[in-house]
Order: C-alpha cells, then structure tokens, then sequence
C-alpha cells in the first residue's frame, strides 16, 4: 500500500465516525463513553456488542467479531474492502485514490465497466418500465390485472414489459452501449448466428435490485404456456449470482432501518414476494427459485434470527429442498415451515383466502422437525395399515433427531394420535432405533500445548499487549521487544504497539486492525478491555506478574539453549564464552525462584 492510500484511509476514517455509521445500520445505547447494541452478525438477546468511540473500533464479546469503520461496512454490507472503501467516500464526499499506475489502470478499468453496466441495467429497466404502458404490452397489463397486481405495486417494483426481442438492443445502441456490454450485463444474448438479442423477449419483467439500491439483474415471466421455462433469471455475470443474492432485499432494509423486523418470510418467486407485499407482508425474500445456499442463509441473519419458509403446497415432497433448509438452522437462524394447501402457492392463497387466509397459514407455522414429520405423512394413507406402519418407518428416525427428550415425547403424542399407535410402544421403537444407530466416531484427544504452562503463559502474553494497547499507566515503560510472543497474530500486535509508540508517542487501538486481520487471539486482547479488567485494584500487579512469567519462560530458554551451544562448541574459548552467559542466566533464574 502506498503512503498516499494510506495517507487516504487514515482521512477516509478520520472522516466517517464509527458511532454515525454503525449507528445509520443498528440501533446503538450510549453506555458511559460507549455505546452497546446486539450484534448485528450473531444471534442474541442481551446486547454484548460495543463500539468504542475513542478508540474507533467496534468489537462483539460474543461471536468476537471485531474491526474498524471499514471492518463494520465491509461485514455488514457483505461487500470486498474496496467496496466498503468507496462506500465510505461516497457517503464523506471524497475521491478514492489509486495506490500505483498499473494497479490505478486496472482498477479504473473494472470500475468504468462496473458503473457502464450498472447504467445498462438501469436504462434497461426504465426502457421496460416504460414499454409497460407504451400501449404495446396489452398482454402484460392483461397478465398484471388477472394476478390483481395494483398500480402502486407496479411502481413500487419497477415491473416493465418486453414486447420483442430486438427492441431493446436497439435502444441500448441508441445510448452508445456496446454488443459486449450488452451481453456481459446479461441483458442481452448472441444467438447462434450472431445477432444480439433481448435475453427476456416477450417477458414480463422484474428488476433484480440489491441491498445498495442498484439493478444487477432481470427476472422474466412467460404470459402464455409453453414449453419454455416460465420464469427466467439474467445468467450469472461480474454483477449477478443468483445463489448469493434474494428478491426484494432492499426494500426489507429499509423497512428494518424505519420499523425493524423480526422474521423474514421466504418465498421461492418474485410474484410470490409482490403478491404478499402488496397484502401487506413486507418482511419478504424471495430465493429466485433456487435451493437456499449458505450465502443466502448469510443475508438472512443481517437482518433477524427467524425465518418462515413458504414455500408452494406440494414442497412437502420435496427432499432435496427440505434437506437444504438445514442450512439455514446451521448459520444459527430459526427456521418454520408454513404449510400451505396442497397445490397452491402463496400468491394463490392471497388472491382466493385474502390477507387473513396467508395469516392463518404463518400461524399454523411449525419447527423444521415437525413439518418433514408432517411432510412424510402426506406420502402414506393412514387408513391402510401397511402404510401407517411405512409412516411409522419413516417418522421414527426424524423422531430420533430431536434436540431434547420433552421435544421427542411431545412428537411422539402426535404420532400416537395420528395413528392409534400407544406411546410406549413408539417410545419402544425409538429407543430401538436408538439402539441401532451407528455409535459415533470417539472425539479425537484435545490437542495440548507444547509446554505444561501454555495457557497461563498465553493469558499472560494476552494481558500485556492488551495493557499496552490501551494505553494503561502501568504498562507506558513496558519493553515488549524483550518478549518473544509465540503466537503470530500477538507478534503483530506487539510490532504494532510498537510501531505506534516510536512514531507517535501513543497507541491508537483502533488502527491495530490495519496491521492484524480479526481473528480468535485479536478478539482474546480486545476481550480484556470489558469491565474492568485493565482497570481493577490487583490490575497493575497482575500485570506485573504477567511479565514475570514471561521473562521467566523465556530464562528458561535462553538456559536450555545454552546448553545446547555448549555441546556444540568447537573450541575452549567458545565453551568458556558461553559458560559464563549460563551462569549469569542461571543466577537470574534463581533469584526469581527465592520470590
């Protein structure tokens, strides 16, 4: 990084104070000279996450997550670095610079192309927005009416209309786009023969916007049957993987900035996401017909803990769907399912059951367990012996996965009802399945530290740089280029604190993160500085201690270290040189052991 970047960044947050920009995304409680809100990148009710204002880092007691005012944009916003970096210019008014020529040739290369194909997209979706009531998209209107689709709503999306597949091309070259643009925007599509065409011909059209407000991609709606595919996605391009991203996104952040939400309600189609909007259910994503990727899963938990799947009235029998929504519950979200009447869709449910009707079906929602129970009975009549026993095979195992006993017994009542089969003789059948179940592969041995007093040693390392750190009065004379810390992330922590000490006289917390990227032993040190453990009574003399154990381990050492020179020595006066360096250690070490 070049000393004029660099000289950029240090303004660049000098600029974007922590507290208004963390505070412009989440809710913040000033605490004292801090300020404390939940975490906004894990789950939890009591809030343990804390932005230090004067130390201009923020830092979550939790998760450990941990960083400066570009950490925060760059996590939050789900965006690279230099993502986060030119958000932060945009919103302090100043000009990103670039760090050397090839790199600034590069770099201005990408960003013309990005800001040229973001300006398609946008012309793109004012060209079908406005086609919609150009007076030759009858058949689109037609189609919006039947699906009682209101004018507001059309608005509100920015739904347009293709009427062909040469029109838009031709307007695209009218604004001085080229064939490439158009194609890599994937707005655009070469057929065989090379022509360039509307990739969406004769669709209704649903802009794609993001979480930053931009275009990056169309879906398109078939009006008529066909043996096409009825709903169409812009093909994966620099601006657009379907997989990481969800319909809708931006308006459900701005509704969590206005009102907040609680749960997000996920859909698979774009009509389904504008049907219940238009009803009233905002908190709406929809996944764009795709199984949920961990990505998506990511997006969700920015903004709640708890999901609803609504997905249509015959995804109870599909598997492979039901299987990817344990994805969301592994990114620690909360995940109902809501069943819905066989063979409908949301979007149906609003236009024949009314608001209420969805309602009633997001208050029957049940826990993921319960709704593949509930998806397997739907696969047996229960009238038929052989087939309540085969529902009976198949419930027992998802039985088995549950994560305590009362939420085993209580499912089994259900089983029990639903089949006239007695409770204990399910209690039986599970306690068999129990039985027969592959026992687990034994945990492997924790792994040890080197040296019996690893951790305590560790502790003490983490104390110390914590105490340096954040400038505390009894650590202002600590020599720390005397210790050797072992970990490499507290190695840089102790270079940075000394890098600070010798140019600037002080530490500056906050910048350690331009010299160590977040992880476990960063959020170890920062941990230290909740309460007061840096500041309590036995404070000072523990750090003390630390530094006595410490140059201890490292006596030790230098001792054994010694004495494997010694054996290595060739000549008498190499011996005799380092005979007299061990006695001096050796009498050290034992003057420690008389305290």
């Amino acid at each position: 990084m070049n000393d004029d970047f660099s000289a950029f960044l240090a303004e660049l947050k000098e600029r974007s104070d922590l507290v208004d920009v963390i505070g412009s995304y989440i809710k913040l409680d000033r605490r004292g000279y801090n300020y404390w809100a939940c975490c906004p990148f894990h789950h939890e009710k009591t809030p343990s996450f804390v932005v230090n204002a004067a130390d201009k880092y923020y830092h979550c007691f939790g998760c450990g997550a941990s960083g400066d005012v570009i950490g925060f944009v760059k996590e939050y916003e789900n965006v690279d670095f230099n993502q986060a970096v030119q958000i932060l210019a945009t919103r302090a008014g100043m000009e990103v610079p670039i760090r050397d020529a090839r790199a600034q040739e590069e770099t201005q290369r990408r960003k013309q192309k990005k800001e040229r194909l973001l300006a398609l997209l946008l012309d793109s979706a004012r060209f079908y927005r406005d086609n919609l009531y150009s007076g030759k998209a009858e058949e689109h209107l037609e189609y919006l009416s039947k699906r009682k689709i209101l004018p507001a709503t059309v608005r509100k999306f920015g739904l347009g209309a293709s009427t062909d597949y040469i029109s838009l091309p031709r307007f695209l070259r009218g604004k001085g786009y080229t064939a490439e643009e158009m194609t890599d925007s994937g707005v655009c599509a070469r057929t065989s023969d090379g022509r360039i065409i509307d990739a969406q011909g004769g669709r209704l059209i649903i802009p794609i916007i993001d979480s930053l407000d931009e275009v990056i991609a169309f879906g398109g709606r078939l009006l008529q049957k066909s043996d096409r595919a009825k709903y169409k996605n812009t093909r994966d391009t620099e601006l657009f993987d379907k997989s990481k991203n969800l319909f809708n996104l931006n308006l459900v952040k701005r509704l969590r900035r206005t009102e907040g939400i609680s749960s997000l309600i996920i859909v698979e189609g774009y009509m389904d996401a504008i049907s219940l909007y238009q009803a009233g259910f905002r908190n709406i994503v929809a996944s764009m017909g795709t199984s949920l990727t961990k990505e998506q899963a990511r997006l969700c938990k920015r903004y709640c803990d708890n999901v609803l799947i609504s997905y249509d009235g015959d995804f109870a029998g599909q598997k492979a769907n039901l299987r990817g929504l344990e994805i969301l519950g592994q990114e620690g979200l909360k995940v109902r399912v809501v069943p819905l009447p066989d063979g409908m869709d949301p979007d149906d449910v609003i236009r024949e059951r009314g608001a209420a009707g969805y309602r009633a079906c997001l208050d029957a929602a049940m826990p993921l367990i319960d709704f593949r129970i509930h998806a397997a009975k739907g696969k047996f009549d229960l009238g038929k012996t052989d087939e309540k026993r085969e529902y009976l095979k198949e419930a027992i195992p998802i039985v088995r996965e549950a994560e305590s006993a009362s939420e085993r017994e209580e499912l089994l009542r259900k089983l029990s009802a639903e089949t006239g089969v007695s409770l204990t003789a399910l209690q039986r059948d599970l306690d068999s399945a129990a039985d027969g179940a592959a026992a687990p592969a034994p945990l492997a041995p924790p792994s040890r530290p080197p040296r019996e007093d690893g951790d305590g040693e560790r502790k003490a390392e983490r104390f110390v740089l914590a105490a340096c750190l954040f400038n505390k009065p009894y650590a202002a004379d600590c020599a720390l280029e005397r210790i050797e810390f072992r970990d490499e992330t507290l190695s840089k922590i102790a270079e940075y604190i000394l890098s600070e000490r010798l140019t600037k006289g002080k530490v500056r917390a906050g910048g350690v993160f331009d010299a160590v990227h977040e992880g476990a032993e960063l959020s170890e040190v920062l941990d230290l500085d909740s309460g007061d453990g840096l500041d309590g009574e036995n404070a000072e003399q523990y750090f003390r201690d630390c530094l006595k154990k410490l140059d201890r381990r490292d006596l030790a050492e230098r001792i054994e270290s010694c004495k494997a020179a010694y054996e290595a020595a060739e000549t008498e006066e190499e011996k005799k040189e380092i005979l007299r360096l061990l006695n001096e250690l050796m009498i050290k070490q034992r003057k420690y052991k008389k305290r």
